[in-house]
C-alpha cells in the first residue's frame, strides 16, 4: 500500500452579489479533490465581467491532474492564456468593451502551495498567529506604495485603489505572477475577491482566521461584509491544510 500523501485538507466558499450591485461578477471554484481553489472577478458590467469571470472557472474547471508540478503550472498557464486570447476576441467583435477579470489561483502539490495570480484578488495565509498577504496586487496604488510614493495604511481608501495594471482579457501579452511557499501543519488560507477588501480591515481579516471555524470563515467574512453595506461582489474561499500520518476521516487525502 502506497504511503499517505503529506497533507489533507478542507474548504468551504461562497459568493454573494453584495447590496448594491445587481449582477455577480466573481465566480469561484472549489476542488479540493484534485487540490485547486480559484477565484475570479470580472470586469466590464453585464454581459462581459461575468462572463470573463465564468470562463476563468469553466476552463479551470477541466483542469487534468498530473504527477509533476512543472505540468500543472504549465497547463494553468496554458488554459488562462487561452482565456485571455478569447476575451479579447469577444472584445473586439463588442466594439472594443472592456472585458476581462481578476484570477487568483490556489494550487496544492505535495508539501507546496503555489499561487498564480493576475490582478487583485488576494491570496492570505494565517499561520503561527499571524496573517500575511501571499499575492501582491496588481494595481497602480500597489505601484506607489512599492516605490513609497504612498503609505500602506492609506492605500485601502484611495480614489484610484480599483485601478488595475493586469488583468485577464485586458492584455496581450499576458503575464501571471507565481509565488510557491512550503506548507505546514494547520495553515490556514483565504481566497477573496476585492470586495472583501473593501469592507473588511486586514486586522479584522486576520481575527477571523484564528477565531473562525474553517466551515464557517468563508460565509462569516461574506456576512460582515454585507452588514456594512456591500457596494461591491464578494467572494471568499476559505481552506486549512493537515499534515498526514494517516489521513484524517471526511476529509480529502490528495497531495
Amino acid at each position: 500500500m502506497s504511503a499517505p500523501p503529506p497533507f489533507s485538507w478542507n474548504s468551504a466558499s461562497r459568493t454573494d452579489t453584495g447590496v448594491l450591485r445587481r449582477i455577480n461578477e466573481d465566480a469561484l471554484l472549489e476542488r479540493p479533490d484534485i487540490g485547486l481553489w480559484v477565484v475570479a472577478d470580472g470586469m466590464g458590467g453585464h454581459d462581459a465581467g461575468d462572463a470573463a469571470s465564468s470562463l476563468i472557472i469553466e476552463l479551470l474547471d477541466g483542469f487534468l491532474t498530473c504527477p509533476r508540478l512543472s505540468a500543472k503550472v504549465e497547463q494553468l498557464e496554458s488554459r488562462l492564456m487561452e482565456v485571455n486570447k478569447r476575451l479579447q476576441k469577444l472584445s473586439r467583435d463588442h466594439g472594443g468593451q472592456t472585458i476581462g477579470s481578476t484570477v487568483a489561483v490556489l494550487l496544492i502539490h505535495g508539501t507546496l502551495a503555489l499561487c498564480l495570480w493576475a490582478g487583485d484578488s488576494r491570496i492570505y495565509r494565517f499561520r503561527d498567529g499571524r496573517l500575511e498577504k501571499l499575492i501582491q496586487d496588481h494595481t497602480l496604488v500597489e505601484e506607489m506604495v512599492k516605490q513609497g510614493l504612498l503609505d500602506p495604511e492609506k492605500a485601502r481608501k484611495h480614489p484610484q485603489a480599483n485601478l488595475i495594471t493586469r488583468a485577464i482579457g485586458a492584455m496581450d501579452p499576458l503575464y501571471l505572477d507565481m509565488e510557491i511557499y512550503e506548507l505546514e501543519d494547520q495553515d490556514i488560507f483565504l481566497l477573496c475577491s476585492d470586495g472583501l477588501d473593501k469592507e473588511v480591515s486586514v486586522d479584522e481579516i486576520e481575527a477571523a482566521m484564528a477565531q473562525t471555524p474553517i466551515a464557517e470563515l468563508a460565509n462569516s467574512l461574506v456576512n460582515l461584509t454585507l452588514s456594512r453595506g456591500a457596494r461591491d461582489n464578494t467572494t471568499t474561499i476559505g481552506l486549512q491544510v493537515h499534515k498526514n500520518h494517516n489521513p484524517p476521516s471526511g476529509q480529502n487525502p490528495c497531495g
